[in-house]
């Protein structure tokens, strides 16, 4: 009796493992076809959504040169037109490579369009980021750090700071060597960020593991948005937690010291005098301008010093504008930049877009 159902047992699993891969193809097949309806009456324009889920997202996060648009944007390009629906980062998305479309979209940001980051973005950034939030929290935090970064604190301490962290950037370089770009634009922006934010110094312990901690956070956010052990959002997830904590115990350390005695000369302590914004809030915040002012950043600067040697004018140019500068500075006996020397760098300033080639 006992072996009979056993082998009854036995025989039933096997018919579900039999089933189960037919079960699975129906139940995506389903959701292709209600997909396939709900974008018919939406009237989209033409692409490929891809896997449920995940959609595309693997095959855009593919890396390809800075200076091209890479092969997923050039493929949908050709085969859909510059205007494609796709489905990235679990989300539903209309991609534009239209300049025209892009300029209206940008005009018209807060009132036609809503700037906002996929929910598996949004989950690493945090729900109070300057960067997930919307109307009036978001001018409200975006006010915060204008005013911090006023004009009269930007003309005594960022001048300063700029040149003090672009010298140790190049003292760092060894005669005839070869270095990264990009990973020098990153170490300079990262310092001098966490300099302003939390008044971190380059090259401390603390300073180099919130660093460590940082590009894993980073490699998270552009990864595909899949929660588990070993993958690289799992891991930004964990990071995001563990930097959330080291700025906390940096919170702690100036609250102790009492809210009159607490020093303005960083963001940290700057908003925890002069702003109203929970410990929540101030955690996001300071996470969100150490990720948008890094970013930016960086990329601006390492795309600058690679286009640059194909246009000897503008380096001419560059040349001509800082060596005035400094020959007006030695014979002022002056050392260190001032604010009067950065409106003097009329061509430096515009220097990104190259448009003297």
């Amino acid at each position: 009796m006992v072996e009979r159902q056993s082998a009854s047992m036995s025989s039933d699993s096997e018919v579900i493992l039999c089933l189960l891969p037919s079960v699975l193809a129906l139940f995506l097949f389903l959701i292709l076809i209600r997909r396939k309806q709900q974008q018919t009456r939406l009237h989209l324009p033409p692409g490929n959504m891809g896997w449920p889920f995940l959609g595309e997202t693997l095959g855009y996060l593919k890396p390809y040169s800075a200076t091209s648009t890479g092969q997923f944007m050039e493929q949908h390009i050709s085969r859909y037109g510059k205007i494609y629906k796709s489905n990235l980062f679990g989300e539903p998305t209309i991609v534009s490579a239209d300049a025209g479309l892009n300029r209206f979209i940008l005009q018209n940001e807060g009132r036609l369009f809503e700037c906002s980051y996929p929910r598996s973005i949004g989950g690493i950034l945090g729900k109070w980021s300057m960067l997930v939030l919307v109307g009036d929290m978001h001018r409200d935090m975006r006010m915060i750090s204008l005013n911090f970064l006023s004009h009269a604190r930007l003309r005594t301490h960022l001048m300063r700071e700029v040149e003090k962290h672009t010298l140790l950037v190049l003292s760092s370089w060894k005669e005839n060597s070869v270095f990264s770009a990009q990973d020098e634009a990153k170490k300079f922006t990262f310092n001098l960020m966490a300099k302003h934010i939390m008044s971190l110094d380059p090259g401390k312990p603390e300073t180099e593991q919130l660093k460590k901690l940082y590009v894993t956070f980073m490699k998270g956010v552009v990864s595909a948005p899949v929660n588990l052990p070993g993958t690289a959002y799992r891991k930004a997830l964990q990071s995001r937690s563990t930097i959330l904590k080291f700025i906390e115990s940096k919170m702690e350390e100036r609250l102790k010291e009492g809210a009159e005695n607490i020093d303005e000369d960083d963001l940290l302590g700057w908003v925890l005098k002069h702003s109203n914004l929970s410990k929540e809030q101030i955690l996001d915040l300071i996470l969100s301008l150490l990720f948008a002012g890094h970013e930016t950043s960086s990329v601006a600067i390492a795309l600058a010093i690679y286009f640059l040697p194909g246009c000897p004018n503008a380096i001419q140019q560059l040349r001509e504008e800082h060596t005035e500068i400094a020959r007006a500075k030695k014979q002022a006996g002056e050392t260190e930049l001032n604010w009067d020397d950065y409106k003097k760098m009329e061509f430096t300033q515009c220097v990104s877009s190259l448009n003297h080639c």
